[in-house]
């Protein structure tokens, strides 16, 4: 009994030893995936340029915000008054918190991209963890992708806590 008579002989190895199907693609089919994926890289790169700027305005509001928390607690742990003020290139450069004795606090420099137009030159924050009277600050953040402009608002009302939201105007 010849268990191995009835196989049949191999493949022939080489170049066309493969179906059609399994030998990969064509050139045709390499030219349509690759104007596909430029079609959509076209769509899709304006989409991403405003998902960005959002993201910027959001980050650098998100960090005001952040500060401004951490200079309220400050004044209130130290008890004593704690300044947050504007970097030399003004809002849109960064800021520093300072204590009583300007110690430096917290430095943030900003990323570019970023207007800030007419906050207060400083904000302090008095032991209390409140602002002095009648100065609520409000901070516009503004950056830009192609024609539209992106906005975040952060605000502190005269008890110290900050609020942030995304509209055109604070």
């Amino acid at each position: 009994m010849k268990a191995y008579s009835t196989l049949r002989p191999r493949a022939r190895i080489g170049a066309h030893a493969a179906p059609r199907r399994a030998r990969g693609f064509t050139m045709t089919e390499l030219v349509v995936t690759l104007a596909v994926a430029a079609v959509l890289a076209t769509v899709a790169v304006p989409s991403f340029n405003a998902m960005i700027a959002t993201q910027r305005a959001r980050t650098y509001a998100s960090a005001l915000y952040a500060t401004l928390a951490k200079a309220r607690s400050q004044a209130i742990t130290l008890n004593a008054n704690v300044t947050l003020r504007p970097k030399a290139g003004g809002w849109q450069t960064g800021w520093q918190l300072l204590d009583a004795n300007n110690n430096v606090l917290d430095d943030y420099t900003a990323a570019t991209g970023i207007n800030v137009p007419g906050p207060p030159a400083t904000v302090i924050y008095r032991s209390s963890g409140r602002l002095p009277a009648g100065a609520a600050p409000m901070f516009q953040i503004n950056t830009t992708s192609g024609s539209t402009m992106i906005h975040q608002c952060v605000s502190v009302d005269l008890s110290g806590r900050p609020y942030m939201q995304a509209t055109p105007t604070c």
